[in-house]
């Protein structure tokens, strides 16, 4: 019997390994736990990008933190609104009253001024004084007076000698010089001389002689006018200047206040409170003016207002609006009264701060 050996091909051996390399339990987990290395890294490796993204950091900017916007929603009825700001009230002070800063006072006028009356008010405090008037109306004044002079001429005064006594001369008194002395001496050098002089009633220290009365009586105050109680011209009643009050027509006032004196309310000096009242009292002497003219006044009892713009060079820009109870005539009148007189003068820097380039007014006018 004859054997036969081939020789083994290279290929041989390689085939039997991997035979036995997969045929073998364990090697056959470590090819599969390699193949799934293998196949993470790749998706590591073309996936890693995506996940690992980063920005480039710039040393010269900081990056913030976006703020999270958020709303809180309360319930309105749990907090109760505050009251609104009472807005500054203009008030016609008297010219009369000493001028007194307030303690404290939402009104504001042409000079400083306290509350006041002549009849004090028991615990009462209020920055008007007790006044009776009108409760159908709304006004700021508290004291009468007149702008214009009437239109018939009052009758003339007298004349000032009439108030005075005539000039009262002292008469004129005799005055002698004083006389000289008369010397009587002897011969006897132990005699006695004598000295004799005599003493004229009216003599005085005068150069020469003066002629008149004797023992003439000294009257005071001569050569001097008194004034005197004339019964047919008896001198004008003393009374409270009026002349730089507008007519009033007061707003009934019950509290008054306890502090006694010249009737005054409270306010405080301000440009706009003085602006205001060279304003009114414009309009006041206008109105006055064109009634006088027309010779027609409207029905007494009626009322016009008017809301009108006025911009900061003291012009009138617009009239808003007007709400009348009188007549055409009596409605024209009351704007013009405000029209006519304008520009009435730029205003101040502080007014301009605290009002801006326009501010808009009411005027009531009431016909009596």
């Amino acid at each position: 019997m004859t054997q036969l050996f081939a020789s083994p091909s290279p290929s041989g051996p390689q085939r039997g390994w991997l035979a036995r390399f997969y045929s073998d339990p364990e090697s056959e987990s470590i090819l599969v736990g390699l193949a799934g290395v293998l196949v993470a890294l790749i998706l590591l490796f073309l996936l890693g990008p995506w996940f690992f993204k980063t920005e480039p950091i710039h040393p010269s900017a900081r990056r913030q933190a976006i703020p999270q916007v958020f709303n809180i929603e309360m319930a309105p009825e749990l907090f109760p609104k505050a009251p609104p700001k009472i807005p500054p009230k203009f008030v016609e002070a008297n010219p009369n009253a000493p001028e007194n800063i307030p303690d404290k006072t939402n009104n504001f006028s042409d000079r400083n001024q306290q509350v006041a009356q002549e009849k004090p008010t028991k615990d009462a405090h209020s920055d008007m004084p007790k006044l009776e008037g009108r409760k159908d109306i709304e006004s700021t004044q508290i004291v009468d007076g007149r702008l214009t002079k009437p239109s018939e001429a009052a009758p003339p005064a007298p004349p000032v000698d009439a108030f005075k006594k005539p000039s009262v001369t002292t008469p004129k008194a005799e005055q002698t010089p004083l006389t000289g002395f008369e010397k009587k001496m002897g011969d006897a050098l132990d005699g006695v001389g004598t000295n004799v002089a005599k003493f004229s009633e009216s003599a005085k220290n005068v150069p020469t002689k003066v002629d008149g009365v004797k023992n003439a009586a000294v009257v005071e105050n001569a050569n001097t006018a008194e004034p005197v109680i004339d019964p047919k011209h008896p001198r004008p009643r003393p009374s409270v200047d009026q002349s730089h009050n507008r007519p009033a027509i007061f707003k009934e006032n019950d509290f008054g206040t306890s502090n006694m004196g010249i009737t005054a309310c409270d306010a405080r000096w301000s440009n706009y409170g003085v602006y205001l009242k060279r304003l009114i009292e414009s309009v006041q002497t206008e109105w006055d003016r064109i009634l006088i003219a027309s010779q027609t006044y409207p029905q007494s009892g009626t009322q016009v207002t008017v809301r009108f713009k006025i911009d900061a060079k003291g012009k009138i820009v617009e009239i808003l609006e007007q709400q009348s109870s009188s007549s055409e005539q009596g409605t024209r009148a009351c704007v013009s009264a405000i029209t006519n007189p304008s520009p009435y003068g730029e205003w101040t820097p502080d007014m301009v701060a605290m009002l801006g380039e326009s501010q808009e007014l009411t005027f009531t006018f009431f016909y009596q």
